[in-house]
């Protein structure tokens, strides 16, 4: 059993065969998934999708590309969506200064309204973070982070010690899988074992194998192989041990439900 813990499958890239793609999922031994909203309308998207859908748990949050539209009316839907029962994580939130499409001081803003929400709910944080590193662990730390999942982690070993500390687990994409990646290798090796996490971010970073295609939950098989290979460990032994995380940091059932 495998559980892909970021996966963006209400999207329209996934109209034409989405029942298919959940099939082949399930046939990879993929029987969970943590379907992410990134502002109001795909996390209501997340929560329609997940309703009556076995394995399939929704969050809702506004990410940072949209944290200008982080104004009082979504943030109130953000945070009733975020108190149903069904709901297993606050976000995507964090920062983003690659793109930058939203002004840095509106990502901290909403990033930092997220990280209370979480706390308020007692729910994992879901955070994106690129090129801000430092703004990230210094809000994390600022505003009582307890707990949560740093999502496509694409840093190094030496970023890695400050989210541990807070308590958060460590997911890796398909990003893992390919060359010149060494600092995020170095990073693969060094999380515990029992803070590791895998995702797909699907329906983008296809693994090495099918790069520049469609991504896919049953595609997660290709970080867990690539884990298992840097680790020195089994294909078996990881998918496990991320199962056993997605359970302990999500409160999920230990089989679909």
């Amino acid at each position: 059993m495998l559980t892909d813990t970021h996966a963006h499958v209400f999207w329209d890239s996934f109209d034409a065969d989405r029942e298919a793609m959940l099939a082949r999922a399930r046939e990879a031994g993929v029987t969970r998934m943590i379907v992410v909203g990134t502002e109001v309308r795909s996390s209501e998207a997340a929560f329609e999708l997940c309703r009556g859908r076995a394995g399939l748990h929704p969050t809702a949050g506004i990410h940072p590309h949209d944290a200008t539209a982080s104004d009082a009316v979504a943030r109130a839907r953000v945070r009733e969506l975020c108190a149903r029962a069904e709901c297993v994580g606050v976000g995507e939130t964090g920062l983003d200064y690659f793109k930058e499409f939203s002004p840095r001081e509106a990502q901290r803003a909403s990033f930092a309204w997220h990280v209370a929400l979480a706390r308020e709910l007692d729910k994992p944080l879901v955070v994106h973070c690129r090129d801000a590193h430092a703004d990230t662990l210094q809000l994390l730390r600022e505003h009582g982070a307890r707990r949560g999942v740093m999502h496509c982690y694409s840093l190094g070993a030496e970023e890695l010690p400050g989210y541990l500390e807070l308590g958060f687990h460590i997911s890796f994409s398909g990003v893992l899988t390919y060359p010149k990646t060494e600092r995020l290798k170095a990073a693969a090796r060094a999380v515990p074992e029992d803070r590791l996490l895998v995702e797909t971010d699907c329906p983008y970073l296809a693994p090495q194998d099918r790069r520049g295609k469609r991504n896919e939950p049953a595609f997660v098989r290709s970080v867990v192989h690539e884990l298992a290979r840097l680790r020195g460990g089994t294909f078996e032994a990881i998918a496990a041990a991320t199962t056993r995380n997605a359970s302990a940091l999500f409160g999920l059932p230990a089989e679909p439900a």
